[in-house]
């Protein structure tokens, strides 16, 4: 059915997989520290994270990679020729993580500042009065909970994500995407490769819902339902 193209599907399948999971990452580190810039007290810190959040939320995604890939290469390479470096030429899947995880950052940022401003602020305060560290406070208080109220926003943010890896293709990754558009130019069955990666889609948002449900489960024992 696959004329024999089903191998290099699954291997760009992978190729995707691990652009989503590594822009995750980045995406989970700038969203935490865009929240902690939100709610520290230092304005520039809350005007940067503003800026951060509104531009990036306010552009198409397709615009964003192509900015960056292309416009973030110009300003690296001008960068390191200024330093007397050689000429950097970024590989496609890290541009790729990169951009993914800079724009997914933005949304992340609101979603765990929404997460850490769910959790009533005595609890924080009652556990310094203890004795206990800011970092404890944290780890102990502040974390266990924010992840609780930002598995909603998260799961949302993760599918989406997933979904947006296939503009990758764009700036030259071997994804599934792209390989399904080279087995569809060699066939002509556009229709049956396209059909074929949109089910590889489906199955990994899927079962990224059937994992976020048990996490969000997990980290809900023991919370009594809000009635409404």
């Amino acid at each position: 059915m696959l004329h024999g193209y089903l191998p290099a599907l699954l291997g760009g399948l992978w190729v995707t997989l691990g652009v989503a999971a590594l822009s995750l990452l980045v995406a989970c580190a700038l969203g935490l520290l865009g929240a902690a810039a939100k709610l520290s007290g230092s304005r520039v810190a809350r005007t940067l994270a503003a800026a951060y959040t509104t531009v990036i939320r306010g552009l198409p995604d397709l615009v964003l990679m192509l900015a960056i890939f292309y416009g973030g290469q110009i300003l690296l390479n001008d960068l390191v020729e200024s330093q007397g470096w050689d000429h950097i030429d970024l590989p496609p899947f890290a541009a790729g993580v990169l951009t993914i995880g800079f724009i997914y950052g933005a949304y992340l940022t609101e979603t765990f500042r929404g997460a850490i401003l769910a959790i009533p602020p005595g609890q924080a305060e009652a556990a310094r009065a203890y004795g206990l560290s800011a970092v404890q406070v944290w780890r102990r208080i502040v974390l266990p909970q924010m992840v609780r109220h930002a598995i909603p926003g998260f799961s949302n943010n993760w599918l989406v994500m997933v979904k947006a890896t296939a503009l990758v293709s764009i700036i030259g990754l071997d994804d599934m995407v792209h390989r399904a558009n080279l087995a569809a130019a060699a066939t002509r069955e556009p229709f049956t490769f396209f059909a074929a990666i949109g089910l590889l889609y489906l199955a990994i948002t899927s079962a990224s819902i059937w994992l976020l449900a048990r996490v969000e489960k997990r980290y809900s024992l023991g919370v009594k339902a809000g009635s409404f």
